[in-house]
């Protein structure tokens, strides 16, 4: 008989794995805009809560097949995998082509199906107990290490961005940077906690509860969940190729003759009337054919001159170096150098020395 306590954790696990499933089947086929990014996390939540509904199983009914708790443990395989292949597509929708994702899943499932057969849990179940000879839990555990640490890897810039003070977390960043901390929490709790089948399922509920919370907020605000979705900007508009070239010609004197960088309070709808045509052209160019934003552009520029300056003026403060150069203050002047050059203005100065 379980006490208070651990029948409240017990509610919450199992609220958990339903409110999971639940979400899991929205983001697979009711939310608009769906693609692998909205499916990728449907099997992350999905996979969270067969974990869990393992655990509920187990202690309710203790004679549960293991047949049924080695699809638990399958689940518990895949939570790093779906975790990191989420992260990845939502950073860079891009890299991940056609069916090679399948090389993360694959082999957990023959390798789960193996050992269900070789080793059915009821015979060797201390095999996954915390203590020696538990092979297979060892396994699990750096596997799913493994898997948080490269989906934090993948997610950086958006951590980047939630310590910066000249850039701020857009919607995006602070949807993936939800789901890599709440991946990142029940992985601590699976490893860290004597009581997994409680405390991860109560952490599940938590996690899967916040988000719904954060999809109504939303919804309340009218305001499409497309920050799921990453999506390549102006995708159907391209620019033909001799207005790139021109675009590019023209672009690069601007900035290299008449040097219009050094203007802090230079536009993009300044530089798109020098060049004659529209800011949005403008940017889509940028976006598209350069690969970065006009921030960032015109900053590759000021901190290309700054380091000119920082290489032959003795005389002028760092401070004063970033005024000349286009920088409204001297933290913006430090954080794009930083990003740019790996070091700051200070660090670069002494290693001319």
């Amino acid at each position: 008989m379980m006490n208070f306590e651990n029948q409240l954790l017990f509610f919450f696990s199992a609220l958990g794995a339903f409110n999971g499933l639940f979400l899991s089947l929205y983001f697979a086929f009711f939310i608009k805009n769906r693609n692998r990014t909205t499916y990728f996390l449907a099997a992350l939540l999905f996979v969270i809560s067969v974990r869990v509904t393992k655990s509920v199983f187990l202690t309710f009914y203790p004679d549960t097949s293991s047949a049924f708790v080695t699809v638990g443990l399958t689940a518990c395989f895949l939570i790093g995998p779906f975790l990191y292949l989420y992260t990845r597509i939502a950073t860079k929708p891009d890299s991940l082509r056609g069916w090679y994702w399948l090389l993360h899943i694959i082999p957990v499932i023959i390798f789960m199906i193996t050992i269900g057969i070789l080793f059915p849990y009821r015979e060797y179940s201390e095999l996954w107990w915390r203590l020696p000879p538990r092979i297979f839990g060892t396994l699990l555990f750096l596997q799913w290490t493994i898997y948080v640490i490269a989906a934090i890897f993948q997610a950086k810039e958006s951590f980047r961005k939630l310590f910066s003070k000249s850039e701020k977390v857009n919607t995006q960043n602070f949807w993936i940077l939800n789901i890599v901390i709440g991946g990142f929490l029940i992985w601590l709790a699976y490893n860290t906690t004597m009581y997994t089948s409680y405390i991860v399922g109560a952490l599940s509920f938590s996690f899967t509860f916040y988000i719904t919370l954060v999809i109504w907020f939303f919804k309340r605000r009218e305001n499409a969940l497309s920050f799921l979705t990453p999506t390549v900007k102006y995708a159907n508009k391209k620019i033909e190729n001799s207005k790139v070239a021109s675009i590019s010609y023209q672009l690069e004197m601007l900035f290299k003759q008449k040097e219009v960088h050094l203007n802090p309070s230079l536009k993009l709808s300044e530089v798109a009337s020098h060049l004659q045509i529209t800011p949005h052209a403008l940017s889509q160019y940028l976006n598209d054919n350069v690969g970065v934003s006009f921030s960032n552009y015109i900053n590759a520029y000021r901190i290309a001159s700054a380091e000119k300056m920082l290489q032959c003026n003795d005389t002028l403060t760092l401070e004063a170096i970033g005024n000349e150069c286009g920088f409204k203050s001297n933290s913006s002047f430090y954080a794009a150098f930083k990003k740019i050059k790996g070091v700051t203005p200070a660090q670069f100065k002494k290693s001319l020395k």
